[in-house]
């Protein structure tokens, strides 16, 4: 098996999963959330040897880098590292229903570098500024935020799904308690920020020993700081009186909006160090 055929059969087995979250939670079914979960590791699991199979792969073409380089790369990180994140949740809370608002977002993210046009899913020699192991650190540590703050939007959504259906008799009455999505969402800010926080720190030491500069005011810096700072208040007004529920989830949807900006719109928008990605 190649890289490819394996993370192609993760997204298919992805997409899978969500339809049976995604039906347990629309027809009232929640034992089709037991195999969604079963299909969901299997996912896992194929994303995983995709990983480990193009870092195989890119030796034997001579390249030997961590397949953390580019756009392709980095989304097929993304959705591991959703799903890695998710699959402890569903396991320490027991709160399958949520799943449906977080594989589709697993999915999406290696369907995109699987399916979109703009994205090359090529295994091309490094350009001296990613060979660095720094850059292992880097991507790793700004993914697994990236995926806590994913989670943390989609439980933030679950917050106004249940709000305008809170009618006993609905379909949105099996969903968490109010406390619960409000925890959870705090949660898994405090990871994203955490790993967000390291991943600028290993980015700035990748920096200066690329560039011979620790922070040159990048668009991809500058968007990364955006991001730092709105979970900054997200954690602080978590602590006022006051705060929490839709007014938190409102400022978890924004910060999620940022990090998407970073991620894409820089990349697609604007120019600058790290275009090539």
């Amino acid at each position: 098996m190649n890289s490819s055929l394996a993370l192609s059969l993760a997204t298919f087995i992805y997409g899978l999963s969500s339809v049976f979250y995604i039906g347990s939670f629309a027809f009232k079914k929640p034992i089709l959330a037991k195999p969604g979960f079963i299909v969901l590791v299997i996912g896992f699991l194929s994303n995983t040897a995709g990983i480990i199979i193009r870092w195989i792969e890119s030796h034997q073409m001579g390249y030997g880098y961590a397949p953390f380089s580019n756009m392709y790369e980095s989304l097929v990180f993304f959705s591991w590292a959703i799903a890695v994140l998710y699959i402890f949740v569903e396991l320490k809370y027991k709160e399958n229903i949520i799943g449906m608002f977080a594989t589709p977002l697993i999915f999406l993210a290696i369907a995109y570098a699987s399916l979109s046009p703009d994205i090359s899913s090529k295994i091309s020699p490094l350009i001296p500024a990613l060979k660095s192991n720094w850059l292992i650190a880097h991507v790793i540590t700004c993914f697994l935020g990236y995926a806590g703050f994913a989670l943390a939007f989609g439980f933030s959504i679950i917050y106004f799904v249940k709000s305008k259906n809170s009618d006993a008799a609905s379909i949105f009455a099996k969903l968490p308690s109010w406390d619960l999505i409000d925890e959870l969402t705090y949660q898994m800010v405090v990871f994203g920020f955490l790993f967000l926080t390291i991943g600028i720190i290993t980015g700035a030491v990748w920096a200066n020993s690329a560039w011979g500069t620790y922070w040159s005011w990048d668009p991809k810096e500058t968007w990364s700081l955006i991001t730092w700072f709105i979970y900054a208040i997200f954690l602080h007004l978590r602590m006022m009186r006051g705060w929490h529920g839709k007014n938190l989830a409102w400022v978890s949807i924004i910060g999620f909006m940022a990090v998407m900006f970073t991620y894409f719109g820089v990349n697609f928008l604007l120019s600058g160090l790290h275009s090539y990605g």
